[in-house]
């Protein structure tokens, strides 16, 4: 800030950090917005990375290599509802017009210790209030990706959002189809990672009328199941399973990686539970899910108080070095061709998967020894 203020451009404190500041939150990195154009802010300073530079904004790297967002003061020339044209040359209160909330349209300058909050965002924060910056329907239309960015600040602050933000919001609720599904994405998943409350979360995606387009498979009624999950315990793809079913479904929708996809349709096939808490029962299913096995487990213990009993079995079938999968057999298919019991096609997955199905019911016969002669006996079948 001494920096640009000492090149003769005027800078504040602005964004995240102000309020959370303000509600007495831990501090985290802190954007600055200036007078300065983008290419005076990278002439004064070595360390530099163009992060937005079309909407002015430069990175900027500090001692410690913290990299702190500096933009320029901006308004909008035209917006569409996903993206916005933006002129520099604005005033500090013309940037902060341009915000989304109150909340986040309050400005900080440390060294003058002056406060810059034009629209009251420090009494809606006092309030808890989600409040937009002036008309609430104009905020959203020029970006309707506010709107799923309100039910996040509400949930995860515990805030309520005020009558006219939430009336706009619902009124358009059925405008955001036309949003990048990367940029819904991303606001599913950090709204998952910070909720005070999931439940409040998806109830606020359902009553807004925001899942119908997005979310079609959110069932708010198991969301109660999820109780007080901690935020560093927070997984999105397995919340995502337990609010929405099918889960895979809304992995395409959102363009998530194709390993979040396999994921949830593996949780998707389940099932979510062996037969019974017999060990027989488990490795079977065991067999069955694979991979799913963890995330499935862990959405029984959600959702089912009985759980207990068949997933410490589990955690036996694993101590014990149970086999359930043909990878963890005693002998390969490459045994099996030198040892002249099957040649190579497709008898030997044949036989392979009759082994792995003797050993799911007998552990014990899990030997070199043991698997060969149960194989000579099914060739001979």
């Amino acid at each position: 800030m001494r920096r640009l203020e000492e090149a003769g451009y005027e800078t504040w404190c602005v964004g995240g950090a102000i309020r959370d500041a303000l509600l007495g939150g831990p501090g985290t990195d802190v954007d600055l917005a200036t007078a300065a154009p983008p290419t005076v802010v990278r002439s004064l300073f070595r360390r530099t990375v163009p992060v937005g530079i079309e909407h002015g904004t430069i990175g900027v790297l500090d001692e410690q290599g913290v990299l702190h967002e500096v933009t320029t003061f901006r308004h909008d020339v035209v917006t569409d509802g996903r993206h916005a044209v933006v002129a520099f040359g604005a005033s500090l209160e013309e940037d902060l017009a341009r915000r989304d909330f109150t909340i986040n349209a309050i400005a900080y300058h440390p060294i003058q210790e002056r406060w810059a909050d034009p629209f009251d965002g420090r009494a809606d924060l006092a309030a808890g209030l989600v409040r937009a910056v002036g008309n609430p329907a104009q905020r959203f239309r020029e970006d309707r990706l506010r709107i799923l960015r309100a039910l996040r600040f509400a949930a995860r602050l515990n805030f309520v959002i005020d009558e006219p933000t939430w009336t706009a919001a619902v009124a358009q609720s059925d405008d955001i189809a036309h949003l990048s599904a990367e940029r819904v994405r991303e606001e599913w998943i950090k709204g998952l990672s910070s909720a005070r409350d999931v439940v409040e979360l998806a109830r606020l995606w359902e009553a807004s009328g925001v899942a119908r387009t997005w979310l079609p498979e959110l069932r708010v009624e198991r969301a109660s199941a999820l109780g007080a999950i901690p935020l560093a315990d927070r997984d999105a793809g397995m919340l995502t399973a337990q609010l929405c079913v099918p889960s895979a479904s809304v992995w395409r929708r959102f363009k998530g990686s194709s390993a979040e996809v396999r994921r949830a349709e593996a949780i998707d096939r389940g099932p979510v539970a062996p037969a019974s808490p017999a060990a027989r029962d488990v490795r079977r299913w065991m067999a069955r899910v694979g991979d799913a096995t963890d995330d499935l487990m862990a959405l029984a213990q959600w959702q089912d108080g009985d759980a207990a009993t068949w997933t410490r079995e589990v955690v036996g079938v694993r101590q014990r070095g149970e086999a359930t999968s043909r990878g963890a057999l005693a002998i390969s298919g490459n045994d099996l061709i030198r040892e002249g019991v099957v040649p190579p096609g497709p008898q030997l997955g044949a036989v392979l998967e009759a082994l792995l199905e003797q050993v799911l019911d007998d552990p014990s016969l899990n030997t070199r020894e043991a698997l060969l002669t149960v194989a000579r006996a099914v060739v001979l079948r």
